[in-house]
């Protein structure tokens, strides 16, 4: 999955990448449901090692216009994994408390620790992406803020946490496709935001502003994925495969417990 992978100082354009890509993958949408299954049984067994062992951090960056997919690579990848040990944030507009801090402050609370698996749904990011977009700061401000967070990415890194940064590429029209879903099937109208109407119409501030994200800060301690993620079970696929070859690189143990239990006889 090392194609889908931003190379630090990479220029992205994101024309250049195709949403409904699945090249990675030889069989059909039913073959690709069953790899993710096969995927989520061992993910189910790395993360339990990973908590159990107690060393590693995984920090997970999830990224995507409105009808993305977050929830769903939420919902279908990390199926069936520990509660325990794997932390969802969501960031959403910052609280009074948080705008009397710098932006950063509400994100590095809810960073992983020892054992832990946090995925951000949305994040830092989004200090360079609606901010810069909804013209919230100057341009001068949200500018310096990618050395910023490269500079706060390498020092999670370098204490300990290993960082994957996902972005979930869906074209236009799909997203139209997803909007609509929303608005004719009944389960489903709870999720459509008469908002996302108007964030949609600023769609080519947005894939700017994703283009100079994922151009500035995927770096070799922190890279970026762009994911085509038209369709869902690609987008599912690749994540699991970059997330158990990650744990997998570990190369994780069990600890050993502190004496001999071999004649412990429980009566």
């Amino acid at each position: 999955m090392d194609i889908y992978r931003v190379k630090p100082g990479a220029h992205v354009d994101l024309r250049q990448y195709d949403p409904a890509d699945k090249s990675a993958f030889e069989g059909d949408k039913s073959a690709g449901e069953k790899a993710v299954e096969k995927l989520n049984r061992r993910l189910e067994i790395l993360q339990e090692l990973l908590f159990a062992e107690g060393k590693h951090k995984v920090l997970i960056v999830l990224q995507a216009m409105d009808t993305g997919g977050k929830d769903g690579v939420i919902r279908h990848v990390f199926d069936g994994v520990n509660p325990q040990g794997v932390k969802v944030a969501s960031f959403k507009t910052p609280t009074p408390e948080e705008l009397t801090h710098d932006y950063l402050w509400r994100i590095h609370k809810h960073t992983p620790g020892r054992g832990e698996m946090v995925i951000f749904n949305r994040s830092h990011y989004e200090d360079v992406l609606v901010v810069r977009v909804h013209n919230l700061v100057p341009p001068e401000v949200w500018r310096r803020r990618y050395a910023h967070i490269n500079d706060f990415e390498r020092m999670l890194t370098e204490e300990g946490t290993t960082i994957l940064k996902f972005f979930l590429h869906i074209s236009k029209d799909e997203q139209k496709a997803r909007l609509q879903a929303r608005l004719d099937e009944p389960e489903k109208r709870w999720k459509f935001n008469v908002g996302d109407l108007g964030e949609r119409a600023l769609w080519d501030d947005y894939m700017g502003a994703y283009e100079t994200v994922l151009s500035e800060t995927s770096s070799a301690w922190a890279p970026w994925y762009i994911v085509p993620s038209n369709r869902k079970w690609y987008r599912d696929l690749v994540i699991s495969e970059v997330l158990v070859k990650t744990l997998e690189d570990f190369a994780m143990r069990y600890p050993q417990p502190g004496e001999n239990l071999d004649e412990v006889v429980i009566e």
